[in-house]
């Protein structure tokens, strides 16, 4: 068929990049080609509208071992000859039209991300967004994503340690489905995505191909519409049966030294592993497509060359060492092909039953080589003329605080999240630390070490809707600071960018300074970017999500025992707030869910206040100081006293140091840098002492369970704990519809 302008469009090219195109090969693309460029200059694989930013993010470390985005996952050394292998990645777009296969495809893919570096996953976590819970649609997006992330995980064999989930109108059409993996690996066993080796065979391994996920990468470069669905063919189909045999096939093929090089068939497929391979290895290859297994007849070059069915590897094999291969994947009972070889001259050639069907220099497809990079405009957002109107004044400080407690804990954005994580397996594996007591992080064991991993994933996206300098950088101090209470020492960051449309101004404007933000404060903490994601297009029909720059951090403990704990240990303990109270009710729950403000500042942070207060916190760990720790985060003091008493079922009495500050800002504001710890009795006398220069405050005791505030009688804590832990479930039973009732 003849390519013209109109072809590119309908593959979502603009013009510009099809007169690209056409100069760099030197003649018009035929529509195999075409469809290939569409796939890798597609927003997902090229980040053409983001990579001078991300350029811009330190990436650089002691204790990195790959350089940033040069793998499929990022890699730093944990000492003892080990290293842990993570990355972070969304599958928002596929989640939104089909929950569970979007959600399930996304856990697989993050998977094969990890143990195509030859790294065995031990942990998964997740970051979720959602709209008002209350609708049905929210209902039907929730249950569905989260029965695919849980079927996926659970057979596969991988515990779900942690993750955060947030509910905002703002999310409605377009949920957010980030998917989380972390592996440990041996050092100098690691394999990379780079083909070398001129005449070396190119297999293919997994599952056959066929047309699901045909154009995803394309399909997740563009707005949500109401036409979206007629596109269901783009969400992929995944089998976590065959990729967990795929995992033990290539862990164990690895081992005979017969892999030069492997990728996954991750966004854009065949053409996509193929051309980045060989970039990287400065080589081309010569593929036969015919060779392809395939589960339907008669597939077309182009849908070979875009199909991104689940659950498959490109593999770059040495020569002579062709039968190792092929007698690991029959074992395994998996296909495995021999469909091509590496070349030296750069080009890809793809062949259909000895017909040239395209020929394309694999550098010009590829980020970092021939794809656009492109500078966008951006201007500040109209909306922050409402947040400068913004005065606490104007918000009445109510005189009974309790009712405000009781609705703030209902939130679901505070609630407990047991109906959810209550379907992830958390224990399959035996690598899980955190079973007996929860702490700010999930801990796992780096086995065969003694060492422990904290993982966790961060953003409170209403920061970054009101600031996102500010909110960029408390994502990733929320991050650190979850850690450190948990007992470890920050490594380094993978990131999912959840954005709107790159070409309108202001939303261009929120990925920048949110980029500015985190880059600020990942330099501070000393955890480099080591790699991640990019999605754009996550619009609504009324705008843009909330901006969301995902933060997936990992910490590293030298001893699994160090962990520290969330929860109070017994009554007559101590309590303790490390840092400092401020009449800052800014972006809070209590006042966007309780007083209806949506426009208000990001809440107070100040980046060198919170170094010294994780390296506070840190050191009262190290000397064995405290006996918990449990961040101030959303719902504010008061929910974080409460959340550290539910574990054992223990109380509180507490006062307001500071009579100064305006009430509901003191128990409910979300200033930042706080941490809540208790003490014993015996060790007051040191804790004092290591305290000088930090700021503090005495709040009262624990007790045995009556919840008492400010010396009045809030309850007991097991109706606190009801409330919390029943808040999410009650909320569904009252408002699902038939419908959404079936669904769940």
């Amino acid at each position: 068929m003849e390519v013209t302008v109109k072809t590119a469009q309908q593959l979502r090219l603009t013009e510009e990049e099809f007169e690209l195109i056409k100069k760099k090969l030197g003649r018009t693309p035929n529509f195999n080609e075409l469809c290939a460029f569409s796939g890798m200059w597609s927003e997902h694989c090229s980040y053409k509208n983001s990579i001078k930013w991300l350029k811009t993010l330190p990436r650089d470390g002691d204790k990195i071992l790959v350089k940033a985005g040069d793998e499929n996952a990022g890699l730093m050394d944990i000492g003892d000859g080990y290293g842990v292998v993570f990355k972070i990645e969304s599958h928002n777009h596929p989640s939104a039209i089909e929950p569970f296969q979007g959600a399930a495809t996304g856990v697989g893919g993050i998977h094969r991300d990890i143990f195509t570096m030859g790294a065995r996953p031990i942990a998964s976590l997740n970051s979720l967004r959602f709209g008002n819970l209350k609708e049905s649609k929210t209902q039907h997006l929730l249950a569905g994503v989260v029965h695919g992330i849980s079927h996926y995980g659970n057979c596969f064999g991988v515990p779900t340690v942690g993750g955060e989930i947030y509910f905002e109108d703002k999310y409605h059409t377009n949920p957010l489905v980030n998917a989380m993996s972390v592996g440990i690996v041996k050092n100098g066993e690691t394999i990379s995505a780079t083909a070398k080796g001129i005449g070396n065979p190119v297999f293919f391994v997994g599952s056959a191909t066929g047309k699901d996920g045909i154009g995803g990468a394309s399909f997740a470069s563009a707005d949500i519409t109401a036409d979206s669905t007629e596109e269901l063919p783009a969400v992929q189909v995944g089998d976590p049966f065959q990729e967990k045999k795929l995992l033990e096939a290539c862990l164990e093929v690895i081992k005979t030294g017969a892999v030069v090089g492997m990728q996954d068939m991750g966004a854009a497929g065949i053409i996509c592993s193929t051309s980045e391979m060989s970039a990287k290895g400065e080589v081309g290859m010569i593929i036969h497509l015919d060779k392809v297994p395939t589960r339907q007849k008669n597939m077309k070059a182009w849908e070979l060359l875009l199909s991104e069915s689940q659950e498959r590897m490109l593999m770059v094999v040495e020569k002579g060492k062709e039968q190792a291969v092929l007698d690991v994947f029959e074992k395994w009972d998996l296909p495995c092909s021999n469909i091509g070889e590496v070349t030296g001259d750069g080009l890809l050639k793809f062949f259909m039953n000895g017909e040239l069907e395209a020929e394309l220099p694999a550098y010009e497809l590829v980020l970092g080589g021939g794809a656009p990079q492109n500078s966008r405009d951006y201007i500040q957002p109209d909306y922050f003329d409402e947040i400068k109107k913004f005065s606490p004044d104007k918000i009445e400080v109510p005189d009974d605080l309790k009712p405000i407690a009781e609705q703030l804990i209902a939130i679901p954005n505070i609630a407990s999240k047991r109906w959810i994580y209550t379907q992830y397996d958390s224990m399959v594996g035996t690598v899980n630390a955190s079973t007996n007591a929860p702490s700010d992080a999930a801990i796992v064991v780096a086995k065969p070490t003694n060492k422990g991993l904290a993982l966790t994933t961060d953003c409170n996206s209403r920061y970054v809707f009101a600031d996102p300098y500010k909110g960029g950088m408390i994502a990733v101090a929320e991050a650190a600071r979850n850690i450190v209470c948990s007992g470890g020492e920050p490594l380094g960051v993978t990131n999912c960018l959840n954005f709107g449309n790159p070409y309108d101004p202001q939303v261009y404007f929120q990925f920048v300074h949110a980029l500015k933000g985190m880059g600020e404060a990942c330099t501070r903490f000393g955890t480099p970017v080591t790699g991640g994601n990019v999605s754009f297009y996550n619009q609504n029909p009324d705008g843009a999500v909330y901006p969301t720059p995902t933060i997936g951090m990992v910490g590293l403990l030298e001893n699994v025992n160090r962990k520290m704990t969330m929860d109070f240990k017994a009554a007559g303990d101590i309590i303790f707030m490390i840092g400092v109270s401020r009449p800052d009710i800014n972006s809070s729950e209590y006042l966007h869910k309780i007083r209806g403000v949506e426009f208000s500042p990001a809440p107070h942070f100040d980046l060198e206040e919170e170094y010294a207060l994780q390296q506070k916190i840190s050191e009262l760990i190290d000397y064995r100081l405290i006996e918990s720790a449990h961040d101030v985060s959303e719902g504010g003091l008061f929910i974080a006293l409460i959340e550290s008493c539910f574990n054992r079922n223990l109380g509180i009495d507490v006062v307001a140091t500071d009579y100064k500050i305006r009430k509901d800002g003191y128990w409910f504001g979300e200033a930042q840098s706080r941490v809540v710890v208790s003490v014993k009795n015996t060790k007051l006398a040191g804790f004092k002492k290591s305290m000088e220069g930090q700021a503090f405050e005495e709040l009262g005791e624990v007790t045995t369970g009556a919840i008492e505030v400010d010396g009045l009688n809030w309850g007991n804590i097991i109706s606190w704990k009801e409330k919390y832990d029943t808040a999410i479930s009650n909320l569904l039973a009252s408002h699902k519809s038939e419908e959404a009732l079936s669904a769940i």
